[in-house]
């Protein structure tokens, strides 16, 4: 990145020692180098350049024997821009003129990315588990999750309901058991899933 380098009070105070030209293809900075007591400096394009480059602030102060560094951010042209920059000191005691050229940018533009077709379609699904290996990974769930202890009370408990429909030979309580199981074997879904 080219810099504009101009120097403050070199000779005299508020004298401005800056080059004759200046090119570029891009932003660039003006380093305002002061060898001398602190100065106000005033930076301004001509209205052909001022279309094409931009400075966040035209007036900058610089310290006793300091360096300021100010940015110019340019616009992308499409052909050679040329004008003037000009730099006054000393609240216009001193004025002195840069010839400045902005060139289109060299810089080759960036290849689009490549995307290759397999991306654009949605992924695959697994395959379906088979219903033998669903019930290993469901017994496998339940002794994970500390279901075996409960698992074993509730077949005790519809063997006993089961037993005792059997005994009493009541229809009402084959109902009661027929409620009891279906709890039971949702009591059990719901623990392995």
């Amino acid at each position: 990145m080219p810099t504009l380098d101009v120097e403050l009070n070199g000779e005299a105070v508020h004298d401005i020692d800056a080059p004759d030209a200046f090119a570029t293809d891009g932003p660039f900075p003006v380093v305002l180098e002061n060898t001398g007591r602190s100065t106000h400096v005033h930076l301004h394009f001509d209205d052909d350049l001022d279309r094409v480059t931009a400075v966040d602030e035209v007036n900058h102060f610089v310290a006793d024997e300091a360096t300021r560094h100010v940015h110019v951010s340019t616009a992308d042209v499409d052909e050679r821009v040329r004008g003037k920059l000009k730099i006054v000191t000393g609240y216009g005691s001193n004025t002195s003129y840069v010839d400045v050229r902005l060139d289109p940018s060299t810089d080759t533009p960036e290849e689009p990315v490549a995307v290759d077709e397999t991306f654009s379609a949605p992924p695959e699904r697994p395959p379906d588990v088979p219903p033998g290996r669903q019930a290993v990974n469901a017994l496998d769930r339940l002794v994970r999750r500390g279901g075996t202890a409960g698992a074993v009370f509730g077949f005790l408990a519809v063997a006993a309901a089961v037993a005792v429909a059997l005994a009493v030979d009541s229809a009402v309580v084959w109902l009661a058991v027929g409620i009891a199981l279906m709890i039971a074997f949702g009591a059990v879904l719901l623990a392995v899933t």
